[in-house]
């Protein structure tokens, strides 16, 4: 008879692993210096980088311009756009283990809303990620480089010294 590992009086599960602590944020709420033309889309439009941010937080689900004409959309008819951002904040930080807490998201998008998109967006650069590209994009362009064939490789025959 076959005997079940759950079954096994001396089954041992593994340990839970330790939680690594949060990570500091890449640059400050205020660093906009590093990417003017960024800080400058986000201060006239932050639609549109809300939408990067949310179509990379959400990994190609919702695509940025969704994402942004439905911000675009709260904050014109009811001011609470900051709101909306304030989630995909929490979702970020929660994604890549970063300092900070749902509350202090809500401030820092309440009080600073284009500081914190532009910090979000630095974020998510520093990742690695292309925001221009978007999720599909940046899938791609990291996929290039891994060359897939269909046919197999071909054997020599025989024996050669």
């Amino acid at each position: 008879m076959y005997k079940s590992v759950a079954a096994s009086s001396d089954y041992q599960p593994a340990p839970p692993q330790p939680l690594k602590p949060p990570i500091e944020w890449s640059t400050g709420l205020c660093d906009c210096f590093s990417n003017w033309s960024n800080c400058c889309i986000t201060f006239w439009c932050p639609c549109v980088t809300f939408g990067r941010i949310a179509e990379i937080v959400d990994r190609g689900s919702t695509s940025c311009g969704a994402s942004g004409a439905l911000y675009a959309l709260i904050t014109s008819l009811t001011g609470f756009g900051w709101l909306y951002s304030c989630f995909y904040s929490s979702k970020m930080r929660a994604q890549y283990n970063l300092k900070g807490n749902d509350c202090l998201d809500c401030l820092t998008h309440f009080f600073c809303e284009p500081c914190a998109l532009c910090q979000e967006y630095r974020q998510l650069e520093k990742q690695g990620f292309n925001m221009v590209l978007g999720w599909h994009g940046n899938v791609e362009q990291q996929t290039q480089g891994v060359a897939m064939t269909s046919t197999a490789p071909t054997v020599e025959q025989g024996m050669n010294r």
